[in-house]
């Protein structure tokens, strides 16, 4: 299986407002950068399409290790996501998952790979980090014009 290392992030021009998601892979000496936007979206659903996007090119099984500064990702798919499920999609009051599409989106995606998450502090200087941000924000002008 083939060692993948991605960075992701979502950024939005107010809350809702114009948003953009990015992903930098990385794989050996290979590297891609992705992003996209939309016109009207929230910062959490650019910070989900990022991953799924990027998780999404890859053609075959691989061991993938996702970097993202977004806490709402990574505690979603590794802890919320079994009591939203248990649940039929309702949060632990008993509200609507918000973003249900793209966490179902999601953990299709993680399914087909061997994943694990880590967390890196946001505009801290880590390079994938900035990277991932400057293409989030690349995604936001591509979405308003």
């Amino acid at each position: 299986m083939s060692d993948v290392t991605i960075y992701t992030d979502g950024a939005c021009k107010g809350n809702p407002g114009p948003g953009g998601w990015g992903a930098w892979l990385r794989a050996g000496e290979h590297e891609k950068e992705l992003w996209g936007g939309e016109k009207l979206t929230t910062n959490n659903r650019m910070e989900l399409t990022a991953v799924i996007q990027a998780l999404s090119t890859l053609k075959r099984r691989c061991t993938v290790a996702i970097y993202t500064d977004s806490e709402y990702v990574r505690n979603g798919i590794m802890t919320w996501i079994h009591g939203w499920k248990k649940r039929g999609w309702r949060t632990a009051d008993g509200k609507p998952v918000k973003n249900v599409e793209l966490w179902q989106a999601l953990e299709a995606q993680v399914l087909q790979h061997d994943v694990t998450w880590h967390w890196v502090k946001g505009h801290a200087g880590d390079p994938g980090n900035e990277r991932a941000d400057a293409l989030a924000n690349r995604g936001v002008t591509s979405s308003s014009s």
